[in-house]
Protein backbone atom coordinates (compact mmCIF):
# COMPACT_ATOMS: atom_id res chain seq x y z
CA UNK A 1 0.00 0.00 0.00
CA UNK A 2 1.02 3.62 -0.61
CA UNK A 3 0.08 6.68 1.41
CA UNK A 4 -2.72 8.35 -0.57
CA UNK A 5 -2.16 11.72 1.08
CA UNK A 6 1.17 12.73 -0.44
CA UNK A 7 0.94 16.23 -1.90
CA UNK A 8 0.35 15.87 -5.61
CA UNK A 9 1.66 18.62 -7.90
CA UNK A 10 -0.12 21.92 -7.32
CA UNK A 11 -1.82 20.82 -4.10
CA UNK A 12 -1.17 22.31 -0.67
CA UNK A 13 -3.15 23.18 2.45
CA UNK A 14 -5.69 25.83 1.57
CA UNK A 15 -5.83 25.16 -2.18
CA UNK A 16 -9.20 24.47 -3.75
CA UNK A 17 -9.96 22.67 -7.01
CA UNK A 18 -12.93 22.69 -9.38
CA UNK A 19 -14.02 19.20 -10.35
CA UNK A 20 -17.11 17.22 -11.32
CA UNK A 21 -18.30 14.31 -9.18
CA UNK A 22 -21.30 12.12 -8.75
CA UNK A 23 -22.29 12.38 -5.09
CA UNK A 24 -24.54 10.24 -2.90
CA UNK A 25 -26.55 12.49 -0.62
CA UNK A 26 -29.70 10.70 0.47
CA UNK A 27 -28.61 7.39 -1.07
CA UNK A 28 -29.38 5.12 1.87
CA UNK A 29 -28.27 1.87 0.22
CA UNK A 30 -24.87 3.36 -0.67
CA UNK A 31 -24.51 4.55 2.91
CA UNK A 32 -25.45 1.08 4.17
CA UNK A 33 -22.75 -0.46 1.98
CA UNK A 34 -20.09 2.04 3.07
CA UNK A 35 -20.99 1.53 6.73
CA UNK A 36 -20.57 -2.24 6.42
CA UNK A 37 -17.12 -1.77 4.90
CA UNK A 38 -16.15 0.80 7.52
CA UNK A 39 -17.14 -1.66 10.24
CA UNK A 40 -15.25 -4.55 8.64
CA UNK A 41 -12.10 -2.47 8.14
CA UNK A 42 -12.17 -0.82 11.57
CA UNK A 43 -9.88 -3.43 13.22
CA UNK A 44 -7.07 -2.24 10.91
CA UNK A 45 -6.99 1.02 12.85
CA UNK A 46 -5.19 4.03 11.42
CA UNK A 47 -3.89 2.07 8.41
CA UNK A 48 -6.92 3.32 6.49
CA UNK A 49 -8.98 6.51 6.43
CA UNK A 50 -12.61 5.40 6.05
CA UNK A 51 -14.78 7.82 4.08
CA UNK A 52 -17.85 9.24 5.86
CA UNK A 53 -21.18 9.08 4.04
CA UNK A 54 -21.06 12.84 3.42
CA UNK A 55 -17.87 12.58 1.34
CA UNK A 56 -18.60 9.45 -0.70
CA UNK A 57 -18.23 10.24 -4.39
CA UNK A 58 -17.50 9.01 -7.87
CA UNK A 59 -14.75 11.16 -9.38
CA UNK A 60 -15.65 12.33 -12.86
CA UNK A 61 -13.62 15.17 -14.36
CA UNK A 62 -11.23 17.75 -12.98
CA UNK A 63 -11.03 21.30 -14.28
CA UNK A 64 -8.50 23.57 -12.53
CA UNK A 65 -7.43 25.08 -9.23
CA UNK A 66 -9.50 27.98 -7.97
CA UNK A 67 -7.83 31.21 -9.07
CA UNK A 68 -6.24 29.74 -12.19
CA UNK A 69 -9.15 30.65 -14.46
CA UNK A 70 -12.04 33.06 -14.68
CA UNK A 71 -15.01 32.60 -12.37
CA UNK A 72 -17.35 33.36 -15.26
CA UNK A 73 -15.80 30.44 -17.20
CA UNK A 74 -16.70 28.08 -14.36
CA UNK A 75 -20.30 29.27 -14.47
CA UNK A 76 -20.32 28.98 -18.26
CA UNK A 77 -19.14 25.35 -17.98
CA UNK A 78 -21.95 24.58 -15.57
CA UNK A 79 -24.46 26.18 -17.96
CA UNK A 80 -23.06 24.31 -20.96
CA UNK A 81 -23.20 21.05 -19.01
CA UNK A 82 -26.81 21.72 -18.07
CA UNK A 83 -27.82 21.65 -21.73
CA UNK A 84 -25.88 18.47 -22.48
CA UNK A 85 -26.75 16.52 -19.34
CA UNK A 86 -30.44 17.10 -20.00
CA UNK A 87 -29.99 14.65 -22.89
CA UNK A 88 -28.57 11.92 -20.59
CA UNK A 89 -31.24 9.94 -18.78
CA UNK A 90 -31.07 9.29 -15.05
CA UNK A 91 -29.92 5.73 -14.32
CA UNK A 92 -29.25 3.14 -11.63
CA UNK A 93 -25.79 1.99 -10.62
CA UNK A 94 -24.73 -1.22 -8.91
CA UNK A 95 -21.87 -0.45 -6.53
CA UNK A 96 -19.55 -3.12 -5.09
CA UNK A 97 -18.00 -5.43 -4.13
CA UNK A 98 -14.68 -3.95 -3.06
CA UNK A 99 -11.30 -4.35 -4.72
CA UNK A 100 -7.92 -3.30 -3.36
CA UNK A 101 -5.97 -0.51 -5.04
CA UNK A 102 -2.47 0.49 -3.87
CA UNK A 103 -3.92 3.71 -2.37
CA UNK A 104 -7.54 2.81 -1.55
CA UNK A 105 -10.30 0.28 -1.08
CA UNK A 106 -12.46 0.77 -4.15
CA UNK A 107 -15.93 -0.26 -5.24
CA UNK A 108 -16.32 -0.75 -8.97
CA UNK A 109 -19.63 0.31 -10.51
CA UNK A 110 -21.81 -1.27 -13.19
CA UNK A 111 -22.92 -0.48 -15.77
CA UNK A 112 -20.18 1.99 -16.58
CA UNK A 113 -21.68 3.12 -19.90
CA UNK A 114 -24.05 5.72 -18.42
CA UNK A 115 -21.27 7.09 -16.20
CA UNK A 116 -19.07 7.53 -19.25
CA UNK A 117 -21.94 9.25 -21.07
CA UNK A 118 -22.19 11.77 -18.23
CA UNK A 119 -18.44 12.33 -18.28
CA UNK A 120 -18.42 12.78 -22.06
CA UNK A 121 -21.17 15.39 -21.80
CA UNK A 122 -19.22 17.23 -19.11
CA UNK A 123 -16.05 17.12 -21.21
CA UNK A 124 -17.94 18.54 -24.18
CA UNK A 125 -19.18 21.39 -22.00
CA UNK A 126 -15.67 22.14 -20.75
CA UNK A 127 -14.32 22.07 -24.30
CA UNK A 128 -16.93 24.56 -25.50
CA UNK A 129 -15.81 27.07 -22.86
CA UNK A 130 -12.07 26.42 -22.54
CA UNK A 131 -11.18 24.90 -25.90
CA UNK A 132 -8.85 22.34 -24.32
CA UNK A 133 -10.21 19.78 -21.87
CA UNK A 134 -8.02 18.95 -18.83
CA UNK A 135 -7.24 15.28 -18.14
CA UNK A 136 -7.33 12.55 -20.75
CA UNK A 137 -10.54 10.98 -21.97
CA UNK A 138 -8.83 7.57 -21.81
CA UNK A 139 -7.92 5.68 -18.65
CA UNK A 140 -11.07 6.60 -16.75
CA UNK A 141 -12.33 3.76 -14.52
CA UNK A 142 -15.53 4.60 -12.67
CA UNK A 143 -15.33 3.68 -8.98
CA UNK A 144 -16.38 4.76 -5.50
CA UNK A 145 -13.73 4.64 -2.77
CA UNK A 146 -14.70 3.59 0.76
CA UNK A 147 -11.31 4.07 2.43
CA UNK A 148 -7.94 5.61 1.59
CA UNK A 149 -4.53 4.31 2.58
CA UNK A 150 -2.90 6.42 5.30
CA UNK A 151 0.60 4.98 5.01
CA UNK A 152 3.03 2.84 3.07
CA UNK A 153 3.00 -0.82 4.03
CA UNK A 154 1.80 -4.33 3.31
CA UNK A 155 -1.55 -4.80 1.58
CA UNK A 156 -1.94 -8.31 3.00
CA UNK A 157 -3.91 -7.45 6.18
CA UNK A 158 -6.43 -5.44 4.15
CA UNK A 159 -6.65 -8.13 1.48
CA UNK A 160 -7.35 -10.76 4.16
CA UNK A 161 -10.23 -8.72 5.59
CA UNK A 162 -11.76 -8.14 2.16
CA UNK A 163 -11.43 -11.82 1.21
CA UNK A 164 -13.58 -12.78 4.19
CA UNK A 165 -16.46 -10.45 3.39
CA UNK A 166 -19.74 -11.11 1.63
CA UNK A 167 -21.38 -7.69 1.59
CA UNK A 168 -24.30 -7.24 -0.82
CA UNK A 169 -23.71 -4.52 -3.44
CA UNK A 170 -25.68 -1.29 -3.27
CA UNK A 171 -27.97 0.30 -5.82
CA UNK A 172 -27.75 4.05 -6.41
CA UNK A 173 -30.03 6.27 -8.47
CA UNK A 174 -27.97 8.80 -10.41
CA UNK A 175 -30.08 11.82 -11.35
CA UNK A 176 -27.54 14.66 -11.29
CA UNK A 177 -23.86 15.53 -11.64
CA UNK A 178 -22.24 18.06 -9.34
CA UNK A 179 -19.58 20.69 -9.99
CA UNK A 180 -17.79 21.10 -6.68
CA UNK A 181 -14.96 23.04 -5.07
CA UNK A 182 -12.82 20.43 -3.35
CA UNK A 183 -9.97 20.44 -0.84
CA UNK A 184 -7.83 17.81 0.85
CA UNK A 185 -6.65 19.83 3.85
CA UNK A 186 -7.78 17.29 6.45
CA UNK A 187 -6.71 14.02 4.81
CA UNK A 188 -10.14 13.69 3.27
CA UNK A 189 -11.75 15.05 0.11
CA UNK A 190 -14.21 17.66 1.32
CA UNK A 191 -16.13 20.11 -0.83
CA UNK A 192 -18.69 22.81 -1.35
CA UNK A 193 -21.13 22.61 -4.23
CA UNK A 194 -20.81 25.12 -7.07
CA UNK A 195 -23.62 23.71 -9.24
CA UNK A 196 -25.78 20.59 -9.17
CA UNK A 197 -26.92 19.76 -12.69
CA UNK A 198 -29.85 17.36 -13.23
CA UNK A 199 -29.84 14.58 -15.79
CA UNK A 200 -32.74 14.22 -18.17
Amino acid sequence: MRNHWWWRPGWSVGRRFYTWHLTFEGQDDVHRLAAEYRSALAPLGSTLAPIPDKWLHLTMQGIAFVGEGKEEDTQAMADAARDRLAAVRAFDLRIGPAVLDPEAVLLHVKPDGPVRAVRNAIREAIGVVLGDVPEKAEGFTPHVSVAYSNSDGSAEPIAQVLAGLDIPPATARISAAELIVINRDNKMYEWESFAKVPLG
